[in-house]
C-alpha cells in the first residue's frame, strides 16, 4: 500500500530571496527548495547557474516575480578558475578532455597582456552546451547528439577583467560581464590566447545587478530557522527595481493604479517610476511626455 505525501499548504509570501547556491544542484532544484521552504504560491530565479557553478541566485517569490526580468537584463559578477593546459567537450570540469597541450611559463605580464584583449565591447560566439535555440531545440540536445550548427557571434561587454591569482597552470580571474556573456567561452578564448587552451574548474557568482552575495545565506541556514525567521530574511518585492525614481499616487488614485488605470500626475519628466501610497509600494509604471501616470506593473501586496 503506497503511503501519499502529505500535501504542503502554499502561502502568499512576497519578496527576494539572496540564496548562496551550492555545488552540484542545478538552479531550479534550488529553486523549488527555496519554494518549499517558504511554501511561497509562486517562485522564480533571476538567471540560471550551472550545477558546476556556485553562488548568488536571487529567488523571487509571489509577486517579486513581476520584476525578476530586469535582473536577467543586469550585469553580473563572478570569480572563475581557469584550468590551463586542458579543453573539454563542455568548456568546464564536466566535459571530456579534447585536447591537453604544454601550458607557458606564466608572468603577471604576460597574463595581463592576454587579459587586455578580452576588456570593453567584444563579440563572443555562444557554446553548443548552452540552452539557445536553434529551430526550437536547445543546442546542448544537440551537442549531446555529436552534431554542431554554427552560431553567429553576439556583442557582449566585459567592464571589469582583473587577475587574482596563478599557478603552474591555472588563472583566478574577477569578471563584471553584461547579460549573455558565457564565462565558459571567455575562459577558453583566454586559454586559447595564453597558447594552451583552458576549461573552467571554478565558478561563483558574487553579484547580479545591484544585489552582493550573502555567504551565510545557504539553505542549510533556511532551513534552521522558523518560517518566521525565513521571511524577515526577504527583501520588498520590489528591490529588483528599487533604484527607480519613486513618486507618490496622486491623491484619492491608488486603487484606480491598482485597477491598471492611468492618472493624471504632475513630474519633471517622463520615466519609469516605482509608485507608492504612503509607504506601501503599488508598483512600476512609466510617466508619458503627456504627463500620464501609465501602470506597467502592478503589485497585489495588500489583499
Amino acid at each position: 500500500m503506497s503511503v501519499q505525501k502529505k500535501k504542503i499548504a502554499r502561502r502568499r509570501v512576497h519578496g527576494v530571496f539572496l540564496l548562496n547556491k551550492p555545488l552540484e544542484i542545478s538552479s531550479n532544484a534550488a529553486l523549488q527548495k527555496v519554494r518549499w521552504l517558504f511554501r511561497a504560491e509562486k517562485a522564480g530565479h533571476t538567471g540560471a547557474l550551472d550545477p558546476l557553478a556556485t553562488g548568488l541566485l536571487p529567488i523571487c517569490l509571489g509577486e517579486a516575480t513581476k520584476f525578476s526580468h530586469y535582473l536577467l537584463e543586469s550585469e553580473k559578477r563572478y570569480q572563475t578558475t581557469l584550468k590551463l593546459g586542458e579543453t573539454t567537450t563542455t568548456g568546464d570540469v564536466e566535459g571530456e578532455i579534447l585536447k591537453t597541450r604544454a601550458v607557458p611559463q606564466l608572468t603577471e605580464e604576460n597574463i595581463e597582456h592576454v587579459l587586455a584583449k578580452f576588456r570593453g565591447h567584444t563579440q563572443q560566439i555562444p557554446p553548443m552546451y548552452s540552452a539557445l535555440k536553434q529551430q526550437g531545440r536547445p543546442l546542448y540536445e544537440l551537442a549531446r547528439q555529436g552534431i554542431t550548427v554554427e552560431r553567429m557571434p553576439r556583442p557582449i561587454f566585459i567592464a571589469h577583467l582583473t587577475l587574482m591569482h596563478w599557478t603552474t597552470d591555472s588563472i583566478t580571474l574577477d569578471v563584471v560581464c553584461s547579460k549573455g556573456t558565457y564565462i565558459r567561452v571567455l575562459g577558453e578564448d583566454i586559454g586559447e590566447a595564453l597558447g594552451c587552451g583552458a576549461h573552467l574548474s571554478a565558478l561563483h557568482r558574487i553579484a547580479t545587478g545591484h544585489f552582493n552575495l550573502i555567504p551565510e545565506y545557504t539553505i542549510e541556514y533556511l532551513e534552521s530557522l522558523t518560517e518566521q525567521q525565513r521571511d524577515e530574511l526577504l527583501l520588498p518585492a520590489f528591490e529588483a527595481v528599487s533604484y527607480l525614481p519613486k513618486v507618490q499616487v496622486p491623491e484619492g488614485r491608488a486603487s484606480y493604479f491598482c485597477n491598471g488605470l492611468e492618472s493624471n500626475i504632475e513630474a519633471a519628466e517622463a520615466e519609469k517610476v516605482l509608485v507608492f501610497d504612503g509607504d506601501h509600494c503599488l508598483g512600476l509604471a512609466q510617466i508619458t511626455d503627456k504627463k500620464r501616470l501609465v501602470p506597467k506593473r502592478v503589485l497585489n501586496l495588500y489583499k
